[in-house]
């Protein structure tokens, strides 16, 4: 499959000429916005993604002023990332507009289905290096008429519930439709901090670790991060040190079992399909590790915190609303006793990132001790292998599926290439049964027992 880029050019919002965005309202969004203790706690990297359609879908004109009156409601995905007047990271309202890339493929789509996950998929998205624009697209056309829009967006921005909103308010602005759910872009005062402040839970090393120093001068560092996911650690490098990545297909028949035997006997309530998923997936990836029995190990589940705080946030709010859970346990007493157990662990631990948890977390955040001890985000986009540890990332309720152009909603979807070993994408399979799918980047020793226990009931 060769891509071939026709044109990059930057899309500005199109406002009106009276000054009035799309949905009727006067543009009175400040012009610098800082970054919220959610935002500045997250990753800061770029991540992409994949849609793909069949035709008939609009042409690109067509999808680039629907970008353009889109951008009108989302000022952020146009500006630019800088500095406030107190020295704190922001983002400047500049509308100098997203990156919109027009390219073709020289293969029908049928040809290259199914799409799987490997470094191929990043031809089908700009790449984010050195990249200044905080939402870059790319409309890819297939010889058959089909198209991919690949997206690559800032986390800092917002997160994958806001991102997602934005998408869908390019396809609703796109075939002329109300923007729906309307963006809230306030990102103070949803997240002041009380008075006095009421910290009551530990936040150094969850959502905030130390700074390291850098080496000195004179130590040599003998294999990059970058060397050990891309498989070039030097020449001694063994193809088992290579990251791939997997993707996993649960059918609904098979979480149904996990969901059976995941609930306590006479239950009336089963477990959820999200918490029996990633429970299987740990005990999964621990036991194909081969992790030493009193190894300690943990999964990180993002919990999105609009409904957990009072008063609950907006749907349509534009940033992130993101804490983390972390489940942990020995890999002895993960693998050895039952799903049950597991799922226990993960409830436990989601039950704990409550609404004082969260503001508990806001409040610590907005104190002054971040600054003082010099702590950074434990959210740190250059970790790039989590073992003993894995994150699950779940995208199964983000509304993938509800973009429209004009042309009907997307076929098929899914996340860009990740190497990064332990980093699990959970999201709804695109045939629509109810089925998931998993993307699981693993060492290349570890892929075959992976694979080997992914589909069984039983690790024994």
């Amino acid at each position: 499959m060769k891509i071939t880029v026709q044109a990059s050019r930057a899309v500005r919002p199109g406002y009106g000429s009276d000054g009035v965005v799309a949905g009727g309202s006067a543009i009175a969004t400040p012009d610098v916005v800082p970054l919220s203790v959610f935002d500045k706690v997250n990753f800061d990297t770029y991540v992409s993604v994949i849609y793909v359609f069949r035709p008939p879908m609009p042409p690109n004109a067509a999808l680039e002023a629907g970008l353009a009156r889109a951008l009108a409601e989302y000022r952020e995905w146009a500006g630019r990332l800088g500095i406030d007047a107190d020295g704190k990271r922001a983002i400047h309202l500049t509308d100098e507009g997203a990156r919109f890339v027009e390219a073709t493929a020289d293969v029908t789509l049928h040809s290259v289905l199914p799409l799987r996950p490997t470094r191929e998929m990043t031809s089908l998205h700009p790449s984010a290096d050195g990249a200044k624009e905080l939402m870059l697209v790319q409309i890819t056309r297939f010889a058959c008429g089909s198209i991919a829009v690949g997206f690559t967006a800032q986390h800092l921005v917002s997160d994958g519930r806001a991102t997602s909103n934005f998408f869908v308010a390019w396809s609703q602005a796109t075939r002329g439709a109300a923007v729906d759910p309307v963006p809230v872009h306030d990102r103070a005062s949803f997240f002041a901090p009380r008075v006095p402040p009421q910290v009551e839970f530990e936040h150094r090393g969850v959502e905030y670790k130390q700074k390291q120093q850098p080496p000195p001068p004179h130590v040599k560092k003998s294999v990059s991060d970058d060397d050990v996911v891309h498989g070039h650690a030097g020449h001694d490098e063994d193809e088992d040190d290579k990251v791939v990545v997997h993707k996993v297909h649960f059918s609904r028949e098979f979480i149904s079992k996990l969901k059976s035997q995941a609930s306590p006997p006479g239950t009336h309530r089963p477990s959820s399909t999200l918490r029996c998923i990633v429970a299987h997936l740990w005990r999964c990836v621990t036991a194909a590790r081969g992790l030493g029995a009193g190894e300690s190990t943990s999964v990180r589940i993002a919990v999105d915190g609009r409904v957990r705080m009072s008063p609950p946030v907006p749907d349509g709010y534009t940033g992130n609303v993101v804490l983390w859970a972390r489940p942990t346990t020995t890999a002895r007493d993960l693998v050895t006793r039952p799903l049950q157990h597991a799922v226990e662990l993960i409830n436990r631990g989601l039950a704990r990132v409550n609404e004082s948890y969260f503001r508990s977390f806001v409040d610590f955040a907005s104190s002054g001790a971040v600054e003082e001890e010099r702590l950074v985000p434990t959210a740190d986009a250059a970790e790039t292998v989590l073992s003993p540890n894995i994150e699950v990332d779940s995208w199964l309720r983000m509304p993938f599926y509800e973009l429209d152009f004009g042309g009907g909603r997307p076929f098929f979807f899914m996340p860009s290439y990740l190497a990064v070993e332990g980093l699990l994408i959970v999201l709804p399979s695109y045939f629509g049964d109810g089925s998931i799918d998993a993307y699981v980047p693993l060492f290349s020793r570890h892929m075959d027992a992976f694979k080997n226990l992914c589909y069984s009931l039983s690790l024994n």
